[in-house]
């Protein structure tokens, strides 16, 4: 397991469309196929960074806010409620402008499918990522959510509350702007080559000895960072019948282990299925009801689809999170050992045995 770590964290970071994000996406293939795996990469469009869309919305409620152009502002409300949901935007092809890709493996054969996931790409930081502020990341993005939704009355009403959001959305776009000239990539040691390097293994057992009936794909993507496009690109393609079960792996470097019951910054959307109901059962993770940011399961939980995340938290954040000192010094080795004990358990009581029964069983062996 710790060959995948260590083999991503010796990439300076692994951002978007970059040709680190190419080059790592190259290695993780061969590597897959030196130990007898095939493997392929689905490529698909992404944007670079979310810090465009973001400077766009918030540039259409400032102008619409300071010049009282009532459609500009519920656009860029709208845009802000979309973007943060998950929802797909008429727009958001026109910021899909670089190349990504997912590393997908698969073994084994039959009716039912099981997805192990998790993302490679990295990261660039920004100033509300800082330590020191991170913890109150939530309640800054709930004011901007409720200035946003004020937006559209204030442009309405006109006056100094609508020329004051206009300069504060304004001033927001600046310092996304700045954002994306100067903010490097952090390493991701944690976020998140720690979870690519427990559903590697996780696959690596399962392919072993498949559980029968079962088809296992390891889906390793890109662009998560930047709008979960990899994973809302695997969703999009067809590939993965509806009643396919997700296991998403996500900064489990350092920190408790948690299991989400469900994420979403605005709109929020509960987990269900086999696979959160059993990590309820099984000792060693707590529940969190994730509304911090968005995993790569969003797409397929937005979908209604069976997935389960396994994060850590400290102080109720991934610890390091997007800043750079995400590297190689700040993850505990144990932390990852102990995130896929708690991973295989989970699969095990999900899963037939390896003979091929119907029930709960040894599915890892």
């Amino acid at each position: 397991m710790r060959w995948v770590w260590e083999g991503l964290v010796a990439f300076e970071h692994r951002g978007t469309g970059t040709n680190q994000e190419r080059a790592a996406a190259d290695w993780l293939r061969s590597s897959l196929e030196a130990r007898g795996y095939a493997t392929r990469l689905q490529r698909f469009r992404a944007p670079a960074s979310w810090g465009p869309e973001v400077l766009a919305i918030s540039l259409a409620l400032g102008l619409g806010g300071l010049f009282g152009w009532v459609w500009l502002a519920a656009l860029g409300f709208y845009g802000f409620w979309a973007y943060f949901s998950g929802w797909p935007r008429p727009w958001q092809g026109l910021f899909a402008r670089t190349r990504s890709q997912n590393v997908l493996a698969e073994a084994g054969e039959g009716p039912r499918t099981l997805v192990l996931m998790a993302h490679y790409d990295t990261a660039k930081t920004y100033w509300t990522y800082d330590p020191k502020r991170v913890r109150g990341f939530r309640a800054t993005f709930l004011l901007n959510a409720a200035l946003a939704a004020l937006a559209v009355p204030a442009a309405w009403r006109g006056g100094l509350v609508g020329g004051v959001l206009g300069v504060y959305f304004l001033a927001q776009a600046g310092l996304l702007g700045w954002r994306e000239l100067t903010a490097p990539y952090v390493n991701g040691a944690n976020d998140n080559a720690s979870g690519v390097a427990v559903v590697t293994e996780l696959f690596l057992d399962l392919a072993r000895r498949p559980p029968a009936g079962w088809r296992v794909v390891l889906a390793l993507t890109g662009a998560e960072e930047t709008g979960a496009a990899g994973a809302e690109a695997l969703c999009r393609s067809g590939e993965l019948p509806e009643d396919a079960w997700i296991l998403n792996v996500d900064n489990v470097g350092a920190g408790g282990l948690h299991y989400a019951t469900g994420e979403g910054m605005l709109a929020y959307y509960p987990y269900r299925g086999a696979l959160v109901e059993a990590a309820g059962r099984i000792p060693g993770a707590r529940p969190v009801a994730y509304r911090l940011a968005y995993f790569d399961t969003l797409p397929c939980a937005r979908r209604g689809r069976t997935v389960l995340t396994l994060v850590r938290l400290e102080g109720g954040v991934p610890p390091n999170w997007h800043w750079p000192s995400d590297r190689p010094e700040a993850v505990d080795w144990a932390a990852v050992e102990a995130t896929y004990g708690f991973a295989r358990r989970v699969l095990n009581e999900v899963l037939p045995s390896n003979g091929g029964g119907n029930g709960a069983g040894e599915g890892l062996g």
